[in-house]
């Protein structure tokens, strides 16, 4: 397609730039989110959620990920909306995340004192390293340590019980 069909059809560069992330956004449900929700409520599901999520960062690592990519080059634009885009795209992952471990704690798979936003922060914060050191510094066993990372996070939070 010509550079002019693309503007007919899309009207600007941010409409195109909207409608990628949108695009990614609807693929990122369809490959984590919605198979995930296949697993038993709780911990078995946020397992999923989390495998899944991680599967697709550590392919990312070579490709890049909108989200993350977004994320520094709209961090400060507060009138672009593809950061809008951007904002809700994460915003309604982070909200699944959150309400999976509130399922994890409610069925007893996760300790009851488990702060669920916390968590969700620690989960982020390894998602954002295994990029850092994946993507940006090449080290060849970021998707270990951030498996391993990950797995000894769950760990940390799990009842005794499970």
């Amino acid at each position: 397609m010509s550079k002019s069909g693309v503007f007919a059809h899309f009207g600007s560069r941010e409409d195109l730039q909207t409608e990628v992330v949108r695009e990614y956004h609807r693929r990122f449900e369809e490959e984590v989110f919605f198979p995930s929700l296949r697993e038993p409520r709780g911990l078995p599901r946020l397992r999923a959620m989390l495998a899944r999520w991680f599967e697709k960062r550590v392919h990312e690592v070579t490709t890049g990920c909108i989200f993350i990519s977004g994320a520094v080059e709209y961090d400060d634009r507060a009138d672009s909306q593809v950061r809008e885009q951007l904002v809700a795209s994460v915003t309604a992952w982070r909200a699944a995340l959150l309400n999976a471990i509130s399922q994890a704690i409610e069925e007893g798979h996760l300790r009851a004192d488990t702060d669920p936003e916390l968590m969700l922060f620690e989960l982020y914060s390894v998602t954002l390293g295994l990029h850092h050191d994946g993507r940006f510094l090449h080290q060849p066993d970021a998707a270990s340590r951030a498996w391993a990372a990950l797995e000894k996070l769950i760990v940390s939070y799990q009842s005794v019980s499970h």
